[in-house]
């Protein structure tokens, strides 16, 4: 069978189906470029001396790992001058990053969360980057960082790359979801799987059982009955897994189906979650849905949510269909 290239993809995406301009197809092989270049220093490890801290703390005030910011240069320095970018925004970084007036500026707002996952990289579990793109919006002069506050169902690319065993890019523009795995002796991603479909049921869900204590009552709630296994009121045993790199454990979700949780607690009660609505809910819950699953803040759907601010925290429940709507009902119940 003849390997199809993410540029071929792209291309025949644009030529058959209309969905990915020509800009827009630069820019996504662009991201796919750096995330080879933060593959590999990834896969050095300790010889390339990238493991540990950089000194330094991110807008959230989390210690930055020294491959954050070395993934955050990376995806900047690659995509400033392509000329399809207007600006830029990372979890890395406190505003947005206008693209210089030496290169020409696009259309396109980039997004993104260079290294979701870093604080497992010194003991090699698996980490990633997501990747979100808007469109810019019309009439407007120059950037601002309200021109990034548009709600997740106005994307019009989104993905992630995790860097596991193998490395797996995964995207969705609108029509499904396609992923494609590094060849590293030809240094190209080749298209491994189309039309990608996560199961509306599951027997496993993946959430940090150290905060129980303080979740909300809905949470405790569903967390017991699948707890209680084929005893309980569920009649299945179910079965916990949590990575702790929100793309290892949404890529396990795209690939077997399943339910990830990370919900509002009692530790910061003011914050409506721990998870970034701009770099890792919304393009997690795009492509969750393009799959056939479902993705809410507990209450409503994520890509429904109007942004108020670029660093906005969320809770989010995402994966099976079923499940996610049965979490959210209990919570609207509650």
């Amino acid at each position: 069978m003849k390997k199809i290239l993410f540029t071929r993809y792209l291309v025949e995406q644009q030529r058959d189906h209309g969905h990915i301009p020509s800009q827009l197809r630069l820019l996504l092989e662009v991201v796919a470029r750096a995330c080879k270049g933060i593959s590999q220093a990834v896969n050095k490890g300790a010889l390339g001396g990238v493991l540990g801290t950089a000194g330094s703390e991110n807008v959230q005030g989390e210690v930055q790992k020294k491959l954050d910011i070395i993934a955050n240069e990376v995806l900047i320095e690659a995509n400033e001058w392509g000329g399809h970018l207007a600006a830029m925004a990372s979890e890395e970084m406190d505003g947005i990053y206008v693209v210089p007036n030496r290169y020409p500026q696009g259309e396109y707002l980039l997004l993104f969360d260079p290294l979701d996952g870093s604080s497992n990289i010194d003991v090699t579990v698996s980490s990633g980057t997501i990747f979100s793109v808007l469109t810019r919006p019309e009439g407007a002069s120059g950037v601002e960082e309200k021109d990034f506050l548009q709600p997740g169902h106005q994307q019009v690319a989104a993905g992630y790359c995790v860097y596991g065993p193998q490395t797996t890019l995964v995207l969705t523009v609108g029509d499904g979801v396609a992923m494609f795995t590094l060849d590293r002796e030809q240094g190209s991603f080749v298209l491994t799987e189309e039309n990608v479909r996560i199961p509306e049921d599951t027997k496993e869900f993946a959430i940090n059982m150290s905060n129980m204590r303080h979740w909300d009552q809905p949470v405790k709630r569903y967390i017991d009955e699948c707890l209680q296994g084929k005893e309980g009121p569920r009649s299945k045993d179910f079965n916990m897994r949590w990575i702790a790199s929100m793309v290892a454990d949404v890529h396990r979700i795209l690939t077997r189906g399943g339910v990830f949780m990370y919900p509002w607690d009692k530790r910061e009660p003011e914050k409506a979650g721990k998870l970034r609505l701009m770099y890792e809910a919304n393009p997690m819950a795009w492509l969750i849905e393009q799959a056939g699953g479902a993705a809410t803040n507990a209450r409503q759907r994520i890509l429904d949510l109007q942004p108020t601010k670029l660093h906005e925290r969320v809770s989010v429940v995402l994966g099976s269909k079923n499940e996610v709507e049965r979490i959210t009902r209990y919570h609207t119940e509650a």
